[in-house]
């Protein structure tokens, strides 16, 4: 009986730890915020912010526009209204969203409302995408990054708005290892964006901008 008894126990005990195990994960599962911005072309924004500590994924996609599930080519095409934007998640305990909204601004040229570096039109301007609860955050940084930079910044701080995750292809295509065709022949999807990423000119101009305050800059 004792033994029947102290198999009970240890039974109960296990199925306390494992409920206790389950529950901390649901827990930390719901801790985790996103944040969604626009930064010119999303392989970049995803590239830079995949390598902060406290983030726990960045997909590319769109935001803004008036048509449901858009298509890549449809976006670029400029008639759906939509930014190429990336959705942020990340984990409150380890990183804030007003820092990641302060890496944002160094990371980009908040000064062209044209587009970014060679990538010109609407799909390509920046913008940030904050629900009520995330605008104070984003306003203040903002205002820093503005003081910091002694221009006027023309990004946008608009509404949240549905977020469109783009196709496979698009997702982390930065470490992709398939070959595509290029002008420079075939190469892998990794170094065709690192020779995009360089003949754009992106690191470039944040450098100018930024300086040492530009945080993923030739990274």
């Amino acid at each position: 009986m004792t033994s029947l008894r102290t198999l009970k126990t240890i039974s109960l005990g296990l199925m306390i730890a494992l409920g206790l195990l389950a529950q901390s994960k649901t827990s930390h599962a719901q801790q985790l915020e996103t944040i969604t911005v626009a930064g010119g072309c999303f392989w970049c924004v995803e590239a830079d912010f995949e390598k902060v500590s406290g983030v726990t994924e960045a997909v590319s996609g769109f935001a803004g526009g008036s048509v449901a599930n858009p298509t890549y080519k449809q976006v670029v095409s400029g008639r759906t209204g939509h930014y190429e934007a990336v959705q942020i998640t990340y984990d409150p305990s380890k990183v804030s969203a007003e820092t990641l909204y302060d890496l944002f601004f160094r990371s980009v040229d908040p000064t062209d409302a044209g587009g970014q570096f060679c990538d010109r039109g609407d799909s390509y301007r920046t913008a940030i995408f904050a629900s009520p609860d995330q605008k104070a955050a984003a306003e203040a940084a903002k205002a820093e990054a503005q003081a910091d930079l002694g221009q006027t910044i023309v990004t946008p701080i608009l509404d949240a708005a549905e977020f469109y995750p783009a196709d496979g292809y698009h997702q982390d295509y930065y470490k992709q290892s398939g070959l595509i065709l290029t002008r420079f022949g075939p190469k892998s999807k990794a170094n065709a964006y690192k020779a995009y990423r360089e003949a754009c000119g992106r690191d470039a101009r944040v450098k100018q901008l930024w300086g040492d305050a530009a945080p993923f800059a030739g990274s």
